[in-house]
């Protein structure tokens, strides 16, 4: 299967998964976990920064479309796109990222995984719930539903790849 076939395949079951799953369900406590970001990061390293941009961009709508919540994912997804570069080249191996095809955990380890997509999924629903409740009295439902929706969604990462993406062969 091509690349471009695999990710588009990717993209709608991420899309799907989320809209007609984890968005149904109701975790309480404030727990919104939003698994589509794991998307946006584990496009190819060598992705053109437009072309992850415009990715990025039609999933969120994708979300927002089944959440029907008008441009919040897609904002959220757009500045993970913009900051997934940045993040990447600052917990960069010392070799660089030559040698991968993918920012998984099984090609990349643990830590490095934890570090950056738990950056990037705090980025991605410290801004979804600024945008959400729009509110500065509301600072502390933000912060609670931020640091909770962060913990099970980074959780929910790691459950995905372990079950659902291939070991690479050593």
């Amino acid at each position: 299967m091509n690349s471009i076939m695999k990710h588009s395949i990717r993209m709608i079951l991420f899309i799907l998964v989320q809209g007609l799953i984890f968005g149904q369900l109701d975790f309480g406590y404030g727990i919104h976990p939003m698994v589509y970001p794991l998307f946006i990061i584990l496009l190819p390293f060598e992705i053109n920064i437009f072309l992850l941009i415009l990715i990025a961009f039609f999933t969120g709508i994708g979300v927002d479309f089944f959440m029907n919540t008008f441009g919040l994912h897609a904002s959220a997804a757009l500045l993970v796109a913009y900051l997934r570069p940045i993040i990447f080249n600052y917990f960069s191996p010392r070799d660089g990222y030559d040698s991968f095809k993918e920012p998984t955990i099984n090609s990349l380890g643990y830590a490095w995984f934890f570090k950056v997509a738990g950056i990037l999924i705090l980025i991605h629903h410290t801004w979804f719930f600024i945008l959400e409740y729009f509110k500065s009295s509301l600072w502390t439902e933000i912060i609670l539903n931020t640091f909770l929706s962060s913990v099970v969604s980074l959780f929910l990462f790691i459950l995905i790849q372990i079950f659902f993406f291939k070991r690479s062969k050593i």
